[in-house]
């Protein structure tokens, strides 16, 4: 086996949902990425929407059993001893694609190989081979550890948002989109009543702009009284794709070292991005009008290198309170536009 020796570990990842500009809904999923050599190994593989087969959102046994399917605990479910390593993030089906590999021990080492595109039974490796992708040879106490340690907290628990404001129609309806995606979210003007238990199932609170700050400071000294670290979310305009933007990069819990889309700033009539690998971004402006109706612009989509990028915006995107959104398939940004 010609495979030189690779660190192994799993972090935290996420696939941003979200309401798309076109008014098509996009799945929130937590997952836990493989992290090799210190880097998700899905930024290997460039622009691709998928999640791992280490999901939150699975029914613990089933979470458990794919854990210990990487361990080999069980047979490969794939022919020629083949795992699915990345899949679908909305159905999980093989048809619709998924990346696989060769998982197989020698001696104590575990090694992935062979990586390929997989759309039926068998991996066609000449067609559709991930051809500078590994081997990967993971030492076997570093490896079971990893993976071990997940049995203990299987398929974590999933996350809910609690939104917090005087427009009763706006949050009906950010409420109801966060659920299309897979968020949970209620809504309520006061935390006082909420028992520490419940709050403890929250990943986020979300203001809207009309709440005081008293008002506040009273939700973050129950969430204090209750011991419960949430992030806190100030919502920019009454635009329910806008707040779910900024509700989905408030649950992600992935380290910031890890993370594709790392910057977003936009002034001036343009977007500065930054990303660190090769990926998928799509830039979409909202606007209020003087009658406060909501106006959306596609403005960019398209495969950016690594590194930072400054795109220009069409002016009509950026009058008035406009903001913008950046999203790639691990993540999200949103800032307003500045002059």
């Amino acid at each position: 086996m010609s495979a030189e020796y690779a660190t192994f570990g799993l972090a935290p990842a996420m696939r941003a949902g979200g309401v798309l500009a076109n008014g098509d809904y996009q799945v929130h999923r937590d997952f836990v990425d493989f992290i090799v050599d210190g880097r998700p190994l899905l930024f290997q593989l460039s622009d691709l929407d998928a999640v791992s087969p280490l999901a939150s959102d699975i029914p613990p046994a089933i979470f458990s059993a794919q854990v210990r399917s990487l361990l080999l605990e069980a047979d490969a479910p794939l022919a020629g001893g083949r795992y699915v390593i990345y899949g679908c993030p909305e159905c999980e089906d093989l048809a619709c694609g998924a990346v696989t590999a060769v998982i197989e021990k020698l001696g104590d080492d575990y090694v992935w190989r062979d990586f390929a595109w997989q759309t039926d039974e068998r991996a066609d490796l000449e067609l559709n081979g991930y051809h500078g992708i590994g081997p990967f040879r993971f030492h076997g106490a570093e490896y079971r550890a990893a993976l071990g340690s997940l049995l203990s907290d299987a398929g974590g628990e999933r996350r809910r948002v609690l939104l917090i404001g005087a427009r009763v129609a706006v949050l009906a309806k950010l409420a109801a989109a966060l659920r299309i995606i897979g968020i949970g979210a209620e809504i309520t003007r006061d935390a006082a009543e909420v028992s520490a238990e419940e709050l403890r199932t929250y990943g986020a609170v979300a203001f809207g702009r009309d709440v005081s700050e008293q008002e506040r400071a009273a939700v973050r000294q129950s969430f204090e009284r209750a011991g419960v670290d949430v992030s806190y979310v100030d919502g920019l305009a009454p635009i329910v794709p806008l707040l779910v933007a900024q509700i989905e990069h408030a649950l992600d819990r992935s380290p910031r070292e890890q993370r594709r889309l790392t910057r977003l700033v936009a002034a001036d009539g343009a977007a500065g991005v930054e990303v660190t690998s090769p990926c998928r971004v799509q830039l979409t402006a909202y606007r209020l009008d003087r009658l406060y109706r909501t106006h959306a612009y596609e403005v960019f989509d398209g495969v950016l290198e690594a590194g930072e990028h400054r795109l220009a915006l069409d002016s009509k995107a950026t009058k008035g309170e406009s903001f913008i959104v950046a999203r790639t398939s691990g993540g999200v940004l949103v800032e307003a536009m500045g002059g």
